[in-house]
C-alpha cells in the first residue's frame, strides 16, 4: 500500500506485493548538504547551500528548504542566493563525502553482492538472491534505511521494482527520506501519470518537442503511434522512449561499471584571453583526468579538448592516439594541438574541458613500443606520494604559483565541490616537476 501527500511525494505505507521487484534504487538524501549538518547541526531547517561564491561559483547541492525557493545543485550561486537570499552557503569538503559514501555503499555490499554505484550518493541493487538471509525486497529497504541513519545519520530514500528505470523513477518519488515500492503488476499503472520529464533521455528541448504534440504523461507517450514519436524525436529515441513508457527495461545490475569517458572541466571566474594562461589551466585539468584513469586502471584511446567562449560558443575537437595512454603529460599535450587554433587573438575563453575516451582496461594487451614509459613510471611514483602525503604535495612546476594569480575555475564535470584540485596553494616543501 502506497500514499500521496500534498506534493509530489509517494511512499509505500503498508504490506506490499514485492515478490516481482528485486531492484532497488537507494539515493542519499541532499547528501552534501546532508553530510554537512551532522557537524553543524544549529543550521537544520534552515536553507542551505555547498558550493562557490566567488565569481561564477555554482550550487553543487542544496536542502530541501532551500529547493522551495527553486534553488537546485549546477545553478550558478548569484542566481541562488537572488531566490533565495537568507540561504547560508558552506564550503564543500570531498574527502568528507568521500568517507561517508564509502560507509554508505559498505552498507549496501553487506546485504548484496550486486551493487551498481552509480555516483557518490547513490546505487542500484539486486537483492533477488539475498531473500533467505535477510528477507524480501520491502523488508532490505526498510533495513537500508535503518541502517544508513543508524551508521551514519543520513538519510536515504529507496525505490523497488522490477527493473532499474523504475526503481529509480520510485527513489525519486519517496524523496525525502521514503521508500516507494512499485509493485511488478502496476508498473504501467505507476508510470502513466507520470511527467513525460521522468523518461530517461527526455531533457528540455525534447520536452518542449513532446508537449508541442500533446504528450504531457508517460501515458500520452505509450499511446502515441509509432510513426509519428519517430518524426518528432528520432527513431532511435523514440523506441526507448516506447519501451520506458511501457515499464520496459532489461538491463541488469552490473557490479564492474566500465567507465565510458573520464574528463574533467572548468569554467573561469573572468574570462581568459592569454593562450599560456589557458594551457596551463588545460594542463591542471589532464592531471587530474591522468590520475583518474590510473586509479581506474583504464587507458583511453582518444583526448578531446572543449572550449567555450564568452558569448556561450562551444566547440570541441578529438585526436586519437596510435597508442591508448593513462600518462596526464600525454593527455595534456594532445589536447594542446587544437587548442592552438581555439584561442588567441583576443578571443575571450569561458570555460575549458579536457576528456579520455574510448576507455579500455589496462591489462587488455600491452602495445609493442609505449613512447610514455618514462613518463607513466613518474607519474605513478607521483601517485604514490600524493596517497601517502596528500593532495598537493606534488604537482607540475607549471601549476605552482602564487594564489593572486591563479584563474580560480569553479567546479564543474570531474572536480571537488569545494572547488579545490591540484592548483590549491602549494603547503611547504612542495615537490614539483614538469
Amino acid at each position: 500500500m502506497s500514499k500521496q501527500d500534498g506534493s509530489s511525494r509517494q511512499v509505500t505505507t503498508g504490506p506490499v506485493d514485492d515478490s516481482g521487484t528485486p531492484i532497488l534504487h537507494v539515493d542519499m538524501d541532499a547528501f552534501f548538504v546532508s553530510v554537512e549538518l551532522l557537524r553543524r547541526p544549529d543550521l537544520r531547517g534552515k536553507p542551505v547551500l555547498v558550493g562557490g561564491t566567488a565569481g561564477r561559483g555554482v550550487v553543487a547541492a542544496a536542502s530541501y528548504e532551500a529547493r522551495r525557493y527553486g534553488v537546485n545543485s549546477a545553478m550558478p550561486m548569484s542566481i541562488a542566493l537572488r531566490r533565495c537570499p537568507n540561504a547560508v552557503v558552506l564550503r564543500g569538503d570531498y574527502r568528507r563525502y568521500t568517507e561517508y559514501s564509502g560507509r554508505v555503499m559498505e552498507i549496501f555490499r553487506s546485504l548484496t553482492p550486486l551493487v551498481e554505484p552509480l555516483s557518490i550518493d547513490e546505487a542500484f541493487l539486486d537483492v533477488s538472491g539475498a531473500r533467505r538471509l535477510h528477507g524480501s525486497p520491502a523488508e532490505i529497504a526498510w533495513t537500508i534505511r535503518r541502517r544508513v541513519l543508524d551508521e551514519t545519520g543520513l538519510t536515504c530514500s529507496v525505490g523497488a521494482a522490477a527493473s532499474k528505470y523504475v526503481a529509480k523513477v520510485a527513489s525519486s518519488r519517496a524523496k525525502p527520506d521514503g521508500m516507494l515500492v512499485v509493485p511488478a503488476a502496476d508498473t504501467v499503472a505507476f508510470l502513466h501519470p507520470l511527467p513525460v520529464s521522468v523518461l530517461w533521455g527526455v531533457g528540455r528541448v525534447t520536452e518542449q518537442s513532446l508537449l508541442k504534440l500533446g504528450l504531457r504523461t508517460v501515458g500520452d507517450v505509450a499511446g502515441m503511434p509509432a510513426d509519428a514519436l519517430e518524426r518528432a524525436v528520432g527513431p532511435a529515441l523514440a523506441g526507448r522512449l516506447a519501451r520506458l513508457a511501457a515499464g520496459i527495461d532489461p538491463r541488469d545490475v552490473e557490479t564492474r561499471r566500465v567507465e565510458k569517458s573520464i574528463g574533467h572541466e572548468s569554467t573561469f571566474h573572468h574570462d581568459l584571453v592569454e593562450p599560456e594562461e589557458i594551457a596551463r589551466e588545460l594542463l591542471r585539468l589532464a592531471t587530474d583526468v591522468g590520475v583518474r584513469l590510473r586509479r581506474a586502471d583504464l587507458l583511453a584511446r582518444t583526448v578531446t579538448l572543449k572550449v567555450r567562449y564568452a558569448d556561450f560558443t562551444t566547440l570541441t575537437r578529438s585526436r586519437t592516439l596510435a597508442e591508448p595512454t593513462d600518462v596526464a603529460r600525454r593527455i595534456y599535450e594532445e589536447a594542446l594541438v587544437p587548442l592552438a587554433d581555439l584561442v588567441g587573438d583576443g578571443r575571450r575563453v569561458r570555460l575549458i574541458g579536457v576528456r579520455a575516451e574510448h576507455l579500455r582496461a589496462a591489462g587488455d594487451g600491452a602495445p609493442l613500443w609505449d613512447p610514455d614509459e618514462d613518463w607513466r613510471d613518474a607519474e605513478r611514483t607521483i601517485d604514490e606520494v600524493v596517497r601517502r602525503f596528500g593532495r598537493g604535495a606534488v604537482k607540475p612546476a607549471t601549476l605552482v604559483r602564487p594564489a593572486a594569480e591563479s584563474a580560480a575555475p569553479t567546479v564543474r564535470d570531474g572536480d571537488a565541490p569545494d572547488g579545490h584540485g591540484p592548483d590549491d596553494d602549494p603547503p611547504p616543501g612542495l615537490r614539483t616537476f614538469w
